[in-house]
């Protein structure tokens, strides 16, 4: 794949470093990026990016910014202000959020990106850390045609599912819904598993004769299978603050819609619970632990 247009990339945590690295590998771009963090900077410096000395400076260098950041808050505080982006992208340029932020957030922020004749375009990715470095991440697109025809060949870089799913923020929807649907039913299985280990079965056991009928899943075999049965939730993967956050925007949909969300709900309470409870960094379906009722005893997690 070739393209002669600059890009930029803010943000290069566990997800975003990985992806930055594909697009300077695998694209002829010129990249430059921004990150708090020197260190995931040198290591993509050394294989061809040129740092900025701030996030400003990427938005008036690049053609195309892309910004990877943990939360719709943190995205809105790097947009607005005087230092903000959308007082230093040029007209022309584009803009794309691969985080999950909230509907409304991204509505309002593609609004005034576009008042300034800067395309944005929604791009959450989903999947995990592995597959960031792998280069098959899911993302779903919210974008215009146009504008979604230019980004999906750079999208593709770092990711081996590339859905359009129409306008502006309706990337979001799909991603944020998708991951409340995905903790409801790891909900149900940590359910399963409590009740099936009260009798003597393992939980191993039980998820396997599962992934053979009805009840199987992604989900299941993902996060049943690899997370709840062995009891391993590891750092530096999806944390729960992150998912009880997704979950937070999904509720805020349900809100805006006048739809009562009973699921989201109670998947909002686990969540919760599991942060109150010194769970906040590990990875989400530990919320087995307050389901089973070994919240209280809990092996240290792994890194």
């Amino acid at each position: 794949m070739t393209t002669e247009k600059t890009l930029g990339f803010i943000g290069l945590g566990v997800m975003g470093e990985p992806m930055c690295r594909h697009l300077i590998t695998k694209s002829s771009s010129p990249v430059v990026i921004f990150d708090l963090m020197p260190e995931p900077v040198g290591r993509l410096v050394a294989i061809g990016a040129r740092a900025a000395g701030s996030a400003a400076e990427v938005a008036r260098a690049a053609d195309i910014v892309f910004v990877s950041l943990p939360s719709g808050k943190h995205l809105q505080a790097l947009c607005e202000g005087p230092d903000g982006l959308i007082a230093h992208t040029a007209a022309g340029r584009t803009f794309v959020d691969l985080g999950t932020s909230p509907l409304k957030l991204s509505r309002e922020l593609a609004a005034r990106f576009e008042a300034r004749d800067v395309a944005y375009a929604d791009a959450p990715v989903a999947r995990t850390r592995q597959a960031a470095e792998q280069g098959t991440l899911a993302v779903t697109v919210g974008a215009s045609k146009p504008v979604f025809a230019r980004l999906e060949p750079l999208l593709r870089c770092f990711a081996s599912e590339v859905t359009h799913c129409g306008e502006v923020g309706s990337g979001q929807v799909v991603k944020i819904l998708n991951n409340m649907v995905v903790v409801g039913t790891v909900a149900a299985l940590c359910e399963a598993a409590a009740i099936a280990g009260s009798t003597g079965m393992d939980t191993k056991f039980l998820f396997d004769a599962f992934s053979k009928g009805s009840a199987d899943s992604f989900a299941l075999r993902n996060h049943g299978l690899k997370s709840v049965a062995p009891r391993e939730f590891p750092l530096r993967t999806f944390s729960s603050e992150y998912m009880l956050k997704d979950i937070s925007y999904a509720l805020a949909m349900a809100q805006d819609a006048g739809i009562t969300a009973k699921g989201a709900g109670r998947s909002e309470e686990l969540l919760k619970l599991a942060v109150e409870k010194g769970f906040g960094a590990e990875y989400w379906p530990v919320i087995v632990r307050l389901i089973d009722g070994s919240a209280d005893n809990p092996p240290p997690a792994k890194s």
